[in-house]
């Protein structure tokens, strides 16, 4: 629609019928209101009224601010000269009085001002950051530490079982893979914290073990087990860190872990157990192997 200068209507809707529904709507002064109204009309149905009233800055418009209504249909659409001042209002009316039962004012420029004023200034501060506490920022950057320090974990598991004298490649691929998912969640929480207005802050990772060997349960099952404990313990850390977003109110910090990591985080656990258990089984012997085969064929047993 084609906006003629800065004329804004003001308008007041009321509906005759209890079964019809009500509207809330804007719209600036155009020479196409006139389709925009006889849609109205045809939406609240025939047994309803609609009147707008106009603002004094109507008077702009000689078409729209004669004393007569501008526009007839059988819904008896009209305009009226009551000022109901400048802006946006909405009311609407359930009762056959059209006794009005909504009354909504926005102005945006208004309630603008106080979100402008706090737009930093300053070069180094993030202009994307709001309702982003410095108690989220730092636990979110205490969680990258973790997840980065489990991948560390887990790829020198990779770098074991991937020896030529341990030579158990399935476990081998499991532990790389594992790395790189646990990897991949640090960068996507790295993202997370850029986008909400943080600063990453990566910290120091401890060294992980060489050797994984057990001379009672076996390398498999002790690097199983290992790893069981690692997803627990990283479960664990999550939820301390949903709880800490919950008590700050922050409604999208809550959404991004439950949606991102809580859920993948209990099926790893669940998938994990299972291995143990089969391991348990088959003990330090051949049946490893076949464990092992089974890992590397993507869960077909060899």
């Amino acid at each position: 629609m084609s906006i003629l200068g800065h004329v804004m209507f003001s308008c007041t809707i009321y509906s005759n019928s209890n079964s019809n529904p009500f509207f809330c709507f804007s719209l600036s002064s155009s020479s196409n209101f006139r389709v925009v109204l006889n849609l109205l009309t045809m939406l609240l149905g025939s047994s309803s009224s609609i009147y707008a009233s106009l603002c004094d800055r109507a008077k702009l418009v000689p078409s729209l601010s004669s004393s007569a209504p501008f526009f007839n249909s059988v819904n008896g659409v009209r305009f009226s000269k009551r000022n109901v001042g400048c802006g946006v209002v909405v009311e609407a009316s359930k009762e056959n009085k059209n006794q009005h039962v909504l009354d909504v004012s926005f102005e945006p420029f208004e309630e603008v001002k106080k979100v402008l004023l706090a737009i930093p200034t300053v070069p180094h501060a993030s202009l994307a950051r709001q309702k982003y506490t410095d108690q989220c920022e730092a636990a979110l950057n205490a969680q990258i530490n973790v997840e980065y320090n489990i991948s560390y974990v887990y790829h020198a598991m990779y770098a074991y079982f991937d020896r030529d004298n341990v030579a158990l490649k399935g476990l081998a691929k499991f532990f790389k893979e594992s790395s790189m998912e646990e990897r991949k969640h640090a960068e996507m929480m790295m993202e997370y914290q850029n986008k909400r207005g943080g600063r990453v802050q990566l910290q120091a990772m401890l060294m992980p073990f060489s050797e994984f060997d057990h001379a009672e349960k076996g390398d498999a099952l002790y690097a199983m087990e290992l790893a069981l404990s690692l997803e627990k313990l990283n479960n664990e850390k999550l939820l301390n860190l949903h709880s800490l977003a919950n008590e700050n109110n922050d409604v999208q910090f809550v959404d991004f872990i439950e949606n991102t990591f809580l859920v993948g985080q209990v099926e790893d656990i669940k998938k994990i157990s299972e291995y143990v258990a089969q391991l348990r089984m088959l003990g330090k012997g051949h049946g490893v192997w076949h464990f092992d085969q089974m890992l590397l064929n993507g869960g077909v047993a060899a």
